[in-house]
């Protein structure tokens, strides 16, 4: 006897009801979905390596992904290692330069001021504000306890992520063929193209942004060193990291660099600390068009390429929606989301959805992302 099919009327109830109990879960366990995005990012990331070393080495995949997460944990070990000598030496000539700059802004402000022919005494304004300074740290002196739970919390939500992660890679593939099996037979074949196009997408933002990172932190670090840019070395590592923030980005170490040249100037170059400045700010204009016409296009591709103007409004409500974590993924996830509103827009005017597929080109399954052109 043939089972009798659901009425429309039962099928949307049901619908609606699954659809209900997910918002609420989303709402209930909110504090869950950023360490689960940092575990699917890590596995991400990660199971392309773990399947080279299980190809190339032989090695069971267990085998393979503890000699991942060992490098992993040994490469973030060496980091501190290498690089905080360096930069711990520029934040004590940091700390330096701060304190002569207060110094010689209370002897400007303790200095009678003529305003309309009336003087104008801020020396009890400087004090009122240092005092809350002063209040300020007593504070946040007072909350070590309170700092120590946030830390302990931080541990565990990272051993929770590093977990997550773990089952994700040893299980990815039983995950994948579970989600094939609930898509219906004759949209499966679409539901493979969209996985595969928002992969590469992903894909070619990690990666590229990787390698971005590396590349303009070296450029800037050079540049830096050449031009004279006090602490040229922190400020080459804020530019690879600033990259991460498309468009923004530039802005923010723009200003940074540009309020530092005009205040201590260049190290060895005998010119005004406002021309050192200009001099910087033309320099950048410069690399800003380098970058968005050479390097972006080359090395992350253009299948994350979006407006800039799209890309400020995405950060914000990034931003606002997720918190720090949506600042930086607010790109691809954009770009995701216009290709599936594309796929379901043709969809719905009975168009091919996949019409243009050279702009998104389609890695081989057994392709390893570094093998990618």
């Amino acid at each position: 006897m043939m089972r009798p099919k659901w009425p429309f009327e039962v099928k949307l109830v049901v619908s609606l009801l699954f659809l209900a109990f997910f918002i609420y879960l989303l709402f209930r366990f909110s504090a869950i979905i950023a360490p689960l995005v940092l575990a699917f990012i890590l596995a991400f990331v990660l199971s392309p390596l773990v399947s080279s070393f299980q190809t190339y080495l032989h090695m069971p995949r267990l085998a393979a992904m503890g000699v991942v997460y060992l490098l992993v944990v040994v490469i973030l070990s060496l980091i501190p290692i290498i690089f905080l000598p360096t930069l711990l030496a520029e934040m004590r000539g940091i700390n330096f330069d701060v304190m002569l700059i207060l110094r010689d802004l209370k002897e400007f402000i303790s200095q009678p001021l003529q305003m309309a022919g009336l003087p104008v005494d801020l020396s009890d304004l400087l004090n009122q504000t240092l005092n809350s300074a002063q209040g300020l740290v007593e504070t946040f002196a007072s909350q070590t306890v309170e700092l120590l739970v946030k830390v302990i919390s931080s541990i565990i939500w990272l051993i929770f992520i590093v977990i997550v992660s773990f089952y994700l890679i040893k299980d990815g593939e039983k995950f994948r063929l579970w989600f094939d099996n609930l898509v219906p037979t004759a949209y499966l074949d679409d539901f493979i193209t969209l996985r595969q196009q928002i992969n590469q997408i992903w894909v070619s933002f990690f990666r590229g942004q990787l390698i971005l990172g590396i590349v303009v932190s070296i450029l800037f670090i050079c540049v830096g060193f050449i031009l004279g840019l006090p602490f040229a070395f922190g400020m080459g590592v804020l530019a690879g990291l600033l990259e991460f923030l498309p468009s923004v980005g530039h802005g923010i170490w723009l200003a940074i660099a540009a309020s530092l040249a005009f205040i201590s100037g260049s190290t060895w170059i005998p010119v005004p600390h406002w021309v050192f400045a200009l001099i910087l700010i033309c320099l950048h204009l410069v690399y800003q068009q380098f970058d968005l016409n050479y390097l972006i296009p080359r090395i992350i591709g253009r299948s994350v390429h979006l407006h800039p103007l799209v890309v400020i409004l995405g950060i914000v409500s990034g931003a606002l929606v997720a918190g720090l974590l949506g600042i930086p993924l607010a790109a691809p996830t954009i770009a995701s989301g216009r290709l599936i509103f594309r796929y379901f827009y043709r969809n719905i005017l009975d168009l091919e959805p996949f019409p243009q597929q050279e702009d998104f080109p389609l890695l081989p399954r057994k392709e390893h992302w570094w093998q990618s052109k």
